[in-house]
Formats: structure tokens, sequence, C-alpha cells
């Protein structure tokens, strides 16, 4: 859960001052894994600041900080600076300017991911212990394994289109995966993004990793993922849980 930045002790204030030769602190306006997201800006720059300082928040928040190290992607934020003091793991990344994708049909920043999918398709998972499919996905199939990089959570506000390309932010779910895995969890952003089911299906099928997959284990992985987004939304009011279940639903509805 979110605080506001008055909320951090004054260690962590003044060593981040300290680092970014200032505070002039403009909150993140979406994500929820840590405690602080902010753009920091001062006389050396502009850096965006994670912090944690509960359990699931830190574990997160150090997980990030191990990935995006060991990503070392030109699509992927670099790691500024990062330090811990007074129960609180605090990350400074490279901050990114530019809008969020538009991943709707005929968007230009399609041919952009496109690109970066390719990459990503053919980038082994080396270095930390990742995720697996079933610890990222909360259910398992054995088509799910692999030992290729995905970042797991495609969504709009993970992307930013800078004047230098598409970069890809917050690796905290990145996972060991079968190449097509990241194709699949796409789907659901797409159809978001005004595609209609068969559309994002067309759209994802120019990759060879949806084609050497096959329709059967793809139409299995969109109905349980249908099924658990529609349990999801059954015990919440969030309007983006009954989103993700829509969209999985109607993926799921079209594959059948």
């Amino acid at each position: 859960m979110r605080i506001d930045w008055t909320a951090l002790p004054e260690s962590v204030t003044a060593e981040i001052a300290e680092r970014v030769g200032g505070t002039r602190v403009t909150p993140a306006t979406g994500g929820d894994h840590a405690e602080i997201a902010s753009s920091v800006a001062g006389a050396n720059g502009t850096v965006f600041v994670k912090a944690a300082c509960s359990e699931l928040g830190v574990r997160s928040l150090r997980y990030e900080l191990l990935v995006t190290t060991a990503v070392d992607r030109p699509y992927s934020p670099a790691v500024e600076w990062h330090f811990e003091t007074d129960g609180w793991v605090v990350v400074g990344f490279e901050h990114l300017d530019g809008p969020h994708a538009d991943l709707s049909p005929g968007s230009r920043d399609l041919d952009l991911l496109a690109e970066i999918l390719d990459d990503l398709g053919k980038t082994p998972a080396s270095g930390p212990a990742w995720f697996s499919p079933a610890a990222r996905l909360g259910f398992s199939h054995p088509a799910m394994d692999g030992e290729t990089l995905v970042h797991s959570d495609l969504n709009p506000t993970n992307l930013i289109v800078t004047p230098s390309g598409l970069r890809i932010v917050d690796w905290a779910y990145a996972t060991r995966a079968a190449p097509w895995l990241e194709l699949a969890l796409l789907a659901q952003w797409l159809i978001g993004g005004g595609h209609s089911p068969e559309q994002a299906d067309r759209w994802l099928s120019r990759f060879p990793a949806w084609s050497a997959i096959g329709p059967a284990t793809l139409d299995e992985f969109a109905s349980r993922n249908a099924s658990k987004w529609a349990a999801k939304a059954g015990q919440s009011t969030e309007k983006w849980v009954r989103d993700l279940a829509d969209w999985t639903g109607a993926w799921a509805k079209y594959r059948v």
C-alpha cells in the first residue's frame, strides 16, 4: 500500500536528497508493490525511487532490484543506486520520460513492442532465482516451463515510449518460462487496448513461439487464466480485477 513521502524516516529522505541533490517529489499514479514510488528531482537529475519497509514490499523490491540488475537489456531501466537504512530498502532507478504505450489496433507502438518481444523470446533467464510459472500465475502446466526471460506483466503502464525507443519497467514479476507464455499473458492487455480476441490472436500469431506451442495448450492456458481472474473478481471490488476477468474471459470464450 502506498504511503505519503512525508511518512518516510528522515534518515531515508536525507540520503535520497544527498544522492539526487534535492527532493522535488512527484508520486507515481499507478502500482502498489512498494510503499513509495515517486520521481525525485534534484541538482543531480531525476531518479525514479521505490522504497519499502513491509515484509512483502521489501521482498518484492529486493527481487526487482536483483532481476533488473541481471536483465541488463537496452529496454530495461538502469539501477542508479540502492541502499538500506532503518528497516527501509530504497532503490533509485533510471528515470524514463514519455507516454505509456498505446496497445490499440494499428498503433505504431505495437511495432516497437514486437521488436522487444522478438529479443525477449531469445533471451535466457540466467542469474537469480526466478519465479517459476506456477509461482507467478497460481496454476501449473508443464508446457509453461522453460529457460527464457519472461517479464510477465506487459500492461501499458509498464511500457514507456521514450525518444530513444520503447522501454519496459517494473520487473518485479520476471519469470523463467517458455517464450510463448509472454505472448499468452499479453493477449489480455491487447484486448484491454481495444483488440477483439480474434485480432489479438492474429497479432500474436506473427511470433514463432505462438505457432510452435500449438492451439490445445493455448486453449487450456486461456481457460485456466480466465478461471483464476473470474474467481478473483468474485472476491474483489477493484475495477482492474474486474477488467482482467472480462478480458481473459473474452479470450477464453473465443479460444473455445
